[in-house]
């Protein structure tokens, strides 16, 4: 009886090990960009023990990207939530993807905001012509912001190494 207690506890544990973090550690339903210094709790320089301690292991890793990037979808197959970009095992880009609902700046900027909001809350900044979107570069001591907008709307937020392509 002893033994069979034993082992429901461990099983009952294991499985509450494997679900929690899961739900504890995904890329925000409601993130957070705070320009220069992290987006939904991610941060340049962070190792990938780290990004996976922050939004989970729950993750698909891009086949066809020059860097090793992993994608942080709400649902499978379905592009919105996050990403990140590994330079040296190290987050080196964070952004987010297809306007994912609920993300927001530090100073309460959202995505879906009129472009024109962007520029009067940031003031000018340099725009970088991407694929099929623009960038809207805040530059800062070691990192840059990226406001990312499409058809005058604000469409996502990205974090990259100063100097570097804001484009994802």
């Amino acid at each position: 009886m002893m033994q069979h207690r034993a082992r429901l506890c461990a099983a009952v544990a294991a499985t509450a090990a494997l679900l929690t973090p899961a739900a504890a550690a995904a890329p925000p339903e409601a993130g957070v960009l705070a320009p220069g210094t992290s987006l939904g709790g991610v941060r340049l320089g962070m190792t990938k023990a780290d990004v996976r301690r922050t939004w989970g292991s729950s993750y698909g890793r891009c086949r066809d990207c020059d860097r090793e990037t992993w994608y942080f979808n709400y649902r499978p197959f379905t592009a919105q939530g996050a990403g990140v970009v590994f330079e040296r095992g190290r987050v080196d880009q964070a952004f987010t993807v297809w306007r994912p609902e609920g993300w927001r700046t530090a100073r309460g900027l959202v995505l879906g905001a009129a472009e024109a909001e962007v520029t009067r809350l940031y003031g000018p900044l340099e725009r970088r012509e991407c694929a099929g979107y623009a960038a809207l570069v805040l530059p800062a001591a070691k990192a840059s912001t990226a406001f990312y907008v499409h058809e005058g709307e604000l469409w996502g937020f990205g974090l990259t190494r100063r100097g570097e392509s804001p484009c994802v």
